[in-house]
């Protein structure tokens, strides 16, 4: 119960993240919201490590893995993520995450050379179809404020997130914890992307920044970066990557509705049906999965 706990929660700061981020790029640009949101995280982080007296990994290969994890998930996922969202509507971005745990699933059953059951794949096959629908139907839809090359984006983000979760979700398997895996991960990566604040915008004063907008940086880097990812991490060495990954299809509803609610965005029947197809073919693979 605790580790599917742990997983809803984390899911759920992570449904609102596209909310934030559409919020943040509306005045910054998407590479300096991406960056700001992971060097803000390492600020907090790194110091919870040493606090807590937290070890790094032992052996080279706990090393990979948590540079692996931190890269995809601290500089690829954001960027990539970040940059899409300002090409398309909140609504669509949370949709496409909701394919997240496909792409994890497979990631993490090719690493350890397990086969996917025939139930699993027609799951997957038909979230992916719902997904190219509403990609590439929404201009059949009046009131989408998406575009295709904003939702290729967001949908090439869930490659690298999906193989940093799995990077992750095995450093916690091996022993590892889920909290030095996200702190020193998003700390390390901090250090890396610190330079570049004064090279994206060098001109940019952080009182010219409005309030909003550093509330949204501010839950990218704590709540969605620090807090989903400890919890995150735990919950997949704790229950099984493909199997917990697989929670992610209620991802979408949080944002959804928040996106309704504070960016007024709407939606046709094109979204509606796509969201409805995506989530019935991450169900049935989850079914598949148990």
């Amino acid at each position: 119960m605790r580790i599917l706990a742990a997983a809803l929660i984390a899911v759920v700061l992570w449904g609102a993240s596209p909310v934030a981020a559409k919020i943040a790029v509306s005045s910054l640009s998407p590479m300096m919201v991406a960056i700001l949101r992971t060097v803000i995280g390492g600020l907090v982080a790194l110091p919870l490590a040493m606090l807590l007296r937290i070890p790094l990994p032992a052996n080279r290969a706990q090393r990979r893995l948590l540079a692996l994890s931190g890269f995809c998930g601290f500089v690829a996922f954001p960027v990539i993520f970040t940059l899409g969202i300002l090409h398309t509507s909140a609504n669509h971005a949370s949709m496409i995450l909701a394919g997240l745990p496909v792409f994890t699933g497979l990631i993490a059953m090719t690493w350890d050379r397990k086969r996917p059951a025939v139930a699993w794949w027609i799951g997957c096959t038909i979230a992916m179809a719902g997904e190219a629908l509403l990609i590439f139907g929404h201009g059949l839809d009046r009131a989408t404020g998406a575009s295709i090359g904003g939702d290729l984006l967001v949908l090439a983000s869930n490659v690298f997130a999906s193989l940093g979760y799995v990077a992750g979700g095995r450093l916690e398997r091996e022993g590892y914890s889920a909290m030095g895996t996200t702190f020193y991960g998003v700390g390390l990566y901090a250090l890396v992307l610190w330079p570049l604040l004064f090279i994206v915008e060098p001109g940019t004063a952080p009182l010219a920044v409005p309030t909003g907008i550093w509330l949204s940086i501010a839950y990218l880097a704590v709540g969605a970066t620090i807090v989903g990812y400890v919890l995150w991490y735990w919950a997949l060495g704790q229950g099984g990557i493909a199997r917990i990954a697989l929670l992610q299809f209620l991802q979408p509803v949080s944002g959804v509705i928040l996106a309704a609610i504070l960016l007024g965005e709407e939606f046709g029947a094109i979204f509606i049906t796509a969201s409805g197809i995506i989530l019935a073919g991450v169900w049935y693979a989850l079914k598949a999965n148990r």
